[in-house]
């Protein structure tokens, strides 16, 4: 019997996310990367659904499924269109229900600390939404990116309407629209975008109303460079802010806490920056005991066939959170390793 195939006691586990975390078994799947769009994505990832469930991923991170004014969907707009560069509404929903068949749950890209406005408004910029759904004026957009908003509660991503999550009609707004993609769309996880962007109580808001079954948040630091390109070390800049995040924004007790609050493990961040990186970013998913990510990369049939192989190794071994790890070997001449 496939991984595919689990029954009615994988189907009851699928619906309760203290079970899902308890299990032990969690594999994400980043089912994408940054230049799939020109690829007819959402037919082309349907095809691979019964190889990704029968390695054993039980999420798969699409990307975002939303218009945007960007291919790759992080600069959305009308958020309840889901014709995207991807793909059309009906390839993903034909998607999404072949995920549903494989218990392959799909996690969506939410992004929601910003959003390219439709009319220009207060100080001639684009922060006002006439016409389209969540039609907001410029009290929506923070007062620190050019709206009539309060101060941003937390980082600012420059260049677009940041949106202000202290408003009570935005938070309303935000929570139904969530909740459209999970009970009607069909996403069950969810992934925040620009999770520095905006107060992690304003997350814990939006998973206790839309209830995604598994969540993780992006923590993007910023990269080491080599001259114009990035440098193979970036263990130094970005690990010790994202476990700083962590610990003071999170909670590491996911069993009982259920998600209730904004958990992240170290893992589901840090792998968010080794996607550049192929070797170091397959392996951290392998010999890492707890809940993995494994990346789509750039080269398709290399780089699917070995995450597929990775997955079914820890199918094979079974690793969990109390499982040891013995280091082998270090290349210090290839990458300084901090000490954990």
């Amino acid at each position: 019997m496939s991984y595919a195939n689990k029954g009615d006691q994988d189907e009851n586990q699928q619906n309760d996310t203290g079970e899902l975390v308890r299990s032990e078994r969690e594999i994400l799947f980043q089912a994408f990367n940054w230049e799939s769009q020109k690829h007819d994505w959402w037919s082309n990832l349907e095809k691979k659904v019964p190889d990704i469930a029968k390695s054993g991923f039980t999420s798969a991170w699409l990307p975002p499924a939303t218009h945007s004014l960007s291919p790759e969907g992080y600069l959305p707009q009308n958020l309840y269109s889901l014709n995207s560069s991807y793909g059309s509404e009906h390839l993903l929903r034909a998607l999404l229900q072949k995920m549903k068949q494989h218990n392959v749950r799909p996690m969506a890209d939410i992004v929601i600390n910003h959003r390219v406005g439709t009319t220009q408004g207060h100080g001639g910029t684009y922060n006002r939404y006439d016409g389209i759904p969540l039609s907001w004026d410029e009290h929506a957009v923070t007062s620190c990116t050019g709206g009539l908003g309060s101060k941003s509660t937390g980082d600012n991503f420059h260049g677009v309407p940041n949106i202000d999550h202290s408003q009570d009609f935005v938070r309303k707004d935000i929570i139904a629209w969530l909740q459209w993609l999970r009970h009607n769309v069909g996403f069950q996880d969810f992934r925040f975008d620009f999770a520095r962007g905006y107060s992690t109580k304003y997350v814990k808001e939006y998973i206790e109303g839309a209830k995604p079954l598994f969540s993780v948040g992006e923590c993007w630091d910023s990269c080491n460079y080599n001259g114009s390109s990035l440098d193979y070390n970036q263990v130094d800049v970005n690990h010790g802010f994202s476990v700083d995040f962590v610990l003071k924004s999170t909670s590491f007790d996911r069993m009982q806490g259920a998600m209730k609050t904004f958990a992240m493990d170290e893992i589901s961040v840090i792998l968010e920056w080794p996607a550049t990186f192929p070797s170091d970013g397959e392996a951290l998913g392998v010999r890492h005991p707890t809940n993995s990510t494994m990346i789509y990369l750039q080269h398709y049939d290399q780089s699917y066939t070995l995450a597929m192989k990775f997955s079914e190794i820890r199918l094979q071994i079974k690793p969990n959170f109390s499982s040891p790890v013995e280091i082998f070997i270090i290349n210090i001449n290839n990458i300084k390793r901090n000490k954990f």
